[in-house]
């Protein structure tokens, strides 16, 4: 009898002799299956499906301590070590979530958790890892918790008791993610009272919302922006940025998405390493893995609040797709760093000088 699934794990068993160092996110590309179903594969005591309420169980996260979070998309990955604590979630359809916490800091989307495994990955160096994975309904990695030397691993077994279901193989009939509506045509766009209400901002967070009121694109609103308040820069200005971030001392805010996350660090930058393809943070708190290859454009944005104007650089992949995106720290009801604005518009200078 023909198995899909027997069929599956003799296929990853073959790559992983091929390809011994590919990750399960890789080795589900080469396979053409998605994370979560090739990791299915492996239930057992390694890998156990957890259900129920998700809410709850990052409530639960607390008690495994001191951990490390990771949220990525296709060109970054943002690990975040810290303790899980001040969850939030609020009413309503958008099913949004909060994590505010110095290390810790997330938006979550809950409607976009779909699956959880708990995973332990046996390792030859450094002890076996433990951790929680959670995907969307497509089977793609939303978020990822691991513990860490300094967590308690009774709190990660708690976990896995209280939130066990029956442990079937996940399969997924439907991996296609719907087509992105296209681009509404400039024409179509009242750019005149988008760009008033762009100069009008009292508040970052409502830029969101201005996009969603004219239907637009992140990066049509850039093209559309008020005169003065976007410049295009070098693609690789990342790295030029962050530099200078660490050598001054000045902290930043990185904000990387997937479908169902933000995860955000607040501080200092000081470890950079270039490494093949990868631009990366290295710090003890704080890695950052941003493939550079992947950048199509890059921005300096500014948007007006009532603490004074914001200035962010905000990366792109060809596809219009947000990479990720770089603030200044700043607490609300503060005006920007000054140290951060300069870097910026010397970012932004320099192209105007080139052009």
């Amino acid at each position: 009898m023909n198995n899909p699934t027997s069929h599956l794990r003799a296929r990853l068993k073959e790559l992983k002799v091929e390809h011994p160092k590919l990750r399960a996110r890789d080795q589900a590309e080469r396979l053409g299956v998605s994370e979560v179903e090739l990791l299915s594969l492996g239930l057992s005591k390694d890998v156990i499906r957890l259900g129920g309420d998700f809410k709850d169980l990052l409530k639960d996260v607390k008690q495994m301590g001191y951990v490390m979070a990771l949220t990525r998309n296709d060109h970054v990955v943002h690990e975040r070590k810290g303790v899980y604590d001040n969850l939030t979630f609020y009413e309503g359809p958008h099913n949004m979530g909060v994590a505010v916490n110095p290390d810790i800091d997330l938006r979550l989307f809950m409607n976009e958790w779909h699956y959880a495994l708990a995973v332990i990955m046996r390792r030859d160096k450094g002890g076996d890892l433990h951790g929680l994975q959670f995907f969307d309904a497509y089977g793609a990695a939303v978020h990822k918790i691991y513990a860490t030397p300094k967590s308690t691993l009774a709190g990660w077994a708690l976990i896995v008791e209280k939130y066990r279901v029956e442990q079937e193989p996940i399969v997924i009939t439907d991996r296609q993610r719907p087509t992105a509506e296209a681009e509404r045509p400039d024409s179509e766009v009242n750019v005149r009272t988008f760009q008033a209400e762009w100069r009008g901002l009292q508040d970052t967070h409502h830029f969101f919302g201005l996009l969603r009121k004219y239907k637009l694109t992140r990066t049509q609103a850039l093209r559309l922006a008020p005169e003065g308040l976007v410049t295009p820069v070098d693609r690789l200005a990342v790295e030029t940025v962050l530099a200078t971030a660490a050598a001054e001392g000045v902290p930043i805010m990185c904000f990387v998405h997937s479908k169902g996350c933000i995860q955000i660090h607040s501080g200092p930058v000081k470890n950079l390493k270039r490494m093949g393809d990868w631009f990366n943070v290295l710090d003890p708190a704080f890695n950052l893995h941003l493939a550079t290859g992947a950048i199509d454009r890059a921005y300096v944005v500014r948007k007006p609040t009532s603490d004074g104007t914001v200035t962010s650089l905000e990366l792109f992949d060809e596809h219009g797709e947000m990479i990720t995106y770089f603030f200044g720290a700043r607490k609300p009801g503060q005006p920007e760093l000054p140290e951060w604005t300069a870097i910026l518009e010397e970012t932004a200078w320099t192209v105007t000088q080139t052009v």
